[in-house]
């Protein structure tokens, strides 16, 4: 009866924190300048999830995220975001685990950016057809693009940052509120 419980509430934890991560997603497009804070405060709803039932399930766990987010959120962008870069929280730990140096861990994690970025923005421009962003992209230059790709990775960076301060935080001290026998 106790186990029972005890997985009945972190259940019921795993539907509030996916409620909570749409819910922020649906913010990103009421809130202009939240575009691109909304798919990252998303990300945090994962760290309990992983924490409590390993990769697996933290990656179920976005993958409902991603299609309610795509499905309910006002601004696309905000929700493809979270689609193409949600999953790190729960792969983080992953690559913590096989790549112990410090700077080849920070260029694995900046390919992985670099990569789902590049596929999201291709994919926007190429398959539906968005020429407001080529035309975007092409008005500011080629100097203001690696601009905005160089200060998404270092953003990157600090994202990892606060998704290892806010996991270390729930170890610490939100897991015994959350979950409370």
């Amino acid at each position: 009866m106790q186990q029972t419980m005890k997985k009945s509430r972190r259940m019921a934890l795993c539907g509030v924190l996916a409620a909570l991560a749409v819910v922020l997603l649906s913010l990103g497009g009421m809130i202009p300048f939240a575009t691109f804070c909304c798919p990252i405060l998303a990300m945090l709803c994962l760290i309990p999830v992983v924490e409590e039932f390993g990769t697996r399930t933290a990656l179920v766990f976005y993958l409902a995220v991603a299609l309610l987010g795509l499905l309910l959120a006002p601004d696309k962008e905000v929700a493809l975001l979270f689609a193409f870069l949600g999953y790190y929280p729960a792969l983080r730990g992953k690559i913590d685990e096989r790549i112990k140096l410090q700077i080849p861990n920070y260029l694995a994690k900046l390919a992985l950016f670099a990569a789902a970025i590049a596929i999201l923005y291709a994919g926007l421009l190429r398959l539906l057809g968005m020429e407001e962003l080529a035309q975007e992209y092409a008005a500011e230059g080629q100097v203001v693009l690696v601009m905005n790709i160089l200060l998404g990775g270092i953003v990157w960076l600090l994202c990892d940052r606060v998704l290892r301060q806010f996991t270390a935080l729930y170890r610490t001290k939100w897991r015994k509120i959350l979950l409370r026998a």
